[in-house]
């Protein structure tokens, strides 16, 4: 870094200036203290007071600003010494090369600058050691804040428009450079009542306003081509090698989110261990999820909890990708009754890129019950979708997408509706932090009045 450059320091940080021993003639304690008791940041050269338009200072200052528009307006009054060295730094502080006239006005201010550097190093020192203190040098914080405004038609007494929020913070630490400790934090306010919890469940709506740890596991590699990951809480599709679907790119409807098989791809949440092979264009994975690991009533692996074995195998080629997956659950149950959760499940998932920017995504999924039960309309199930992004439509980073696909599983029952579910949705990026979705969709019952609705989701990432 040049010389005038390590010189030049944050206006800021003259709020920090402490009584130094120096010159009368050079430092003016009551214009330091006027200017450090001030928290707005220098907008106008015409607040200072002390170097005079007489000056060639005053003037060389005035041409400085104009040349390199750094002040908001031009000087019309003094300023002091400390002020004036302030502006200098604002405007040269990212310049390459000085004029003679710059170089001037640097060694002029020289003491000023120096004392504000000292006074500068120190607290970023002092930074330093703040962060240390919390986090360690490997682990990234990120996070995304959702905005939802909506409502729905074909729900009894919840057809009012709502405003929701989501919000998830995620903590990535490696220790290693190859291995990944994730840790989230999420909280929502959406009801869990509510229709876009319930009968039109949004796949970003958190019913929790809590702090809830939703997310705790570590990742790892074994040997050249295996990772294993372990948690206390972790997703299925956490372990997994390959999700097979590029749909949606923004999610909407909830159901539309499990790539065609949404009981292989149950997505259950709890402490679990699995471990993927990748190598070349083949990927496979076995995950396991005990959904009530931390219950001590029922724990892990017991024939009270709650468990479930997904196996995956998947071929990644350079445009397409295809998978296939079983699940099977056990549900907790204990006795030889029809459990809805007590079942196997068989899904095959893949997604096609065409050149043009569109992709084509389709699944479909079968689901045996353990124990059959007609009047509980505990049966063998079907589920399919069929999902297309075409990105950059309209224009670069905006992507529209539409989806079809089962509402629910479908059984073969005589007078069965097969009820299905819709969704079109636009997402424009407004920068590269913020995305607005419009969306409509629409979920068939059956035998009831359908749902249809509409919203516009607003993503914060940071």
């Amino acid at each position: 870094m040049k010389l005038f450059q390590q010189l030049l320091v944050a206006p800021a940080a003259l709020g920090l200036i402490a009584p130094m021993a120096a010159n009368a003639a050079e430092l003016n304690i009551n214009g330091v203290s006027n200017y450090s008791a001030s928290s707005e940041e220098v907008k106008s050269i015409s607040q200072f007071s002390d170097v005079y338009p007489t000056d060639w200072a005053y003037q060389a200052l005035t041409k400085l600003a104009e040349r390199h528009g750094c002040a908001a307006a031009n000087p019309n009054g003094s300023m002091t010494r400390y002020e004036a060295a302030a502006l200098l730094n604002t405007c040269l502080g990212k310049v390459a090369q000085v004029t003679a006239e710059e170089r001037l006005l640097i060694n002029e201010f020289g003491p000023e600058l120096a004392i504000i550097k000292g006074r500068v190093d120190a607290l970023e020192a002092g930074f330093g050691e703040f962060e240390a203190g919390l986090f360690s040098t490997t682990t990234k914080l990120s996070g995304d804040t959702t905005f939802v405004m909506g409502g729905v038609d074909g729900i009894s007494d919840k057809e009012s428009l709502t405003f929701n929020y989501d919000t998830k913070l995620t903590l990535d630490t490696s220790f290693t450079g190859e291995d990944l400790l994730k840790t989230r934090i999420r909280s929502g306010n959406f009801s869990s009542a509510d229709p876009f919890t319930s009968g039109a469940a949004l796949e970003v709506a958190s019913s929790d306003s809590s702090l809830t740890i939703d997310r705790n596991y570590y990742q790892f590699p074994v040997g050249e081509n295996l990772t294993a990951t372990v948690g206390a809480v972790v997703r299925q599709d956490d372990m997994l090698a390959v999700w097979p679907s590029a749909y949606p790119s923004d999610s909407v409807l909830d159901v539309l989110t499990y790539a065609g098989a949404n009981a292989a791809y149950s997505l259950a949440t709890g402490a679990g261990a699995g471990i993927s092979y990748s190598k070349d264009n083949l990927n496979a994975s076995l995950a396991f999820v005990s959904d009530e690991g931390s219950d001590a009533s029922q724990g892990v692996l017991t024939e009270q909890g709650s468990d479930d074995v997904t196996a995956q195998v998947a071929w990644v080629g350079d445009n397409f990708t295809v998978a296939a997956a079983y699940t099977t659950s056990d549900g907790g149950n204990t006795t030889d009754t029809a459990d809805a959760n007590d079942y196997d499940a068989w899904g095959i998932s893949g997604v096609f890129n065409l050149d043009n920017g569109i992709s084509l995504n389709a699944g479909m999924g079968w689901k045996t019950p353990e124990n059959e039960s007609d009047a509980s309309n505990i049966e063998d199930e079907t589920t399919w979708s069929f999902g297309v992004v075409w990105s950059d439509f309209g224009a670069d980073g905006n992507d529209l997408g539409f989806a079809i696909g089962t509402a629910e599983g479908h059984r073969d029952d005589s007078g069965y509706d097969d009820p299905l579910a819709y969704e079109v949705y636009y997402s424009m990026a407004v920068s590269d932090y913020i995305t607005v979705t419009p969306s409509f969709f629409s979920i068939e019952k059956d035998g009831a009045d359908d749902v249809t609705g509409g919203l516009v989701k607003t993503t914060f990432r940071f």
